[in-house]
């Protein structure tokens, strides 16, 4: 009996054993798929984090276009707003530089007249609105726009000879052409 006592209490042991190895492979096969699911769920969450990364710096760079799209847009709109006014200014100089040319015998009348004529002309220019030389000048189609031509030998071939009405323009861009007669063409 004491024999089959220590035997039972080998087997008991053994069984103890085997159990408390299965216990540690269950736990350890555990802790790997946990680290294993841990390192997948890492992975993910670079992967979505570097998307986002990526969709935020594509958002900044649209963001930055639009934004110089837009400045762009509103300076070309005040531009363009900018020369419509001027070109509809232009015919009340015409009409003030024929007023000033007309005869009056009220000297203080046609004087109040010069001063109103020298203020508008004193804007524009403030505006950057200049007068487009073309008397004596070479006629170029980009400044001037041709009405008549005439024959005078004491002119050059393609000289303008006489302006009908003056040409203005804002910078490089023409708001209106001096209309001229050329001297033989």
């Amino acid at each position: 009996m004491a024999q089959v006592a220590k035997q039972d209490k080998k087997a008991k042991e053994t069984k103890v054993e085997e159990i408390e190895e299965t216990v540690m492979e269950e736990t350890t096969a555990e802790e790997s798929a946990t680290e294993e699911q841990t390192a997948d769920e890492t992975e993910t969450l670079k992967e979505k984090n570097k998307e986002l990364e990526d969709k935020l710096l594509r958002q900044m760079a649209e963001f930055d276009n639009f934004r110089k799209r837009t400045l762009k847009e509103k300076e070309e709109i005040g531009a363009v707003a900018k020369t419509k006014c001027i070109s509809e200014l232009l015919p009340v100089v015409d009409n003030f530089e024929r007023a000033l040319q007309a005869e009056c015998g009220d000297a203080d009348f046609k004087k109040g007249v010069e001063m109103i004529f020298t203020s508008l002309k004193d804007t524009l220019g403030k505006m950057g609105v200049e007068e487009i030389e073309a008397e004596g000048q070479a006629f170029d189609p980009e400044l001037h726009y041709a009405v008549s031509r005439i024959e005078d030998e004491t002119l050059g071939e393609n000289i303008v000879a006489n302006v009908l009405q003056k040409g203005y323009k804002m910078g490089e861009k023409v708001i209106r052409h001096a209309m001229v007669a050329v001297a033989n063409p």
